[in-house]
């Protein structure tokens, strides 16, 4: 049973608490922008979750630096094709939908480096 300190309730809370603010912040913008900042924050979190999850749960083992150094690498593969292929396909600003995807991309990394540091700390 997960306690009140377990990494995974902190991961899954600062996932939540980041996807309230990314969803708010697609609500403040105008209509004009609004289906931009929606998506670049829903490709933020379906990109980042599971990325984090995988991250945290590699830490101290062996393997660890090729997870991390794999998990950059597939966010910015996502960052270069969305760059090159989305906006134009949809004829979205890309200026909106990049900065909306890299903004979750950097607060969801914050979120993930928190909880590894909570959890190392404690170990020690």
């Amino acid at each position: 049973m997960a306690g009140p300190n377990d990494p995974s309730r902190s991961y899954l809370l600062g996932l939540i608490l980041a996807a309230i603010l990314g969803g708010l912040a697609a609500l403040a913008a105008g209509p004009a922008l609004r289906a931009e900042i929606g998506a670049g924050v829903l490709m933020g979190l379906l990109i980042q979750a599971p990325l984090g999850w995988w991250t945290l749960r590699s830490i101290g083992r062996e393997r660890f630096q090729l997870v991390w150094v794999g998990g950059m690498v597939i966010r910015l593969a996502v960052v270069t094709l969305t760059a090159l292929v989305l906006p134009s396909g949809a004829h979205w600003d890309p200026g909106a939908l990049l900065l909306a995807l890299v903004a979750m991309l950097l607060v969801l990394l914050l979120v993930e480096a928190v909880t590894a540091v909570r959890e190392h700390s404690k170990s020690k």
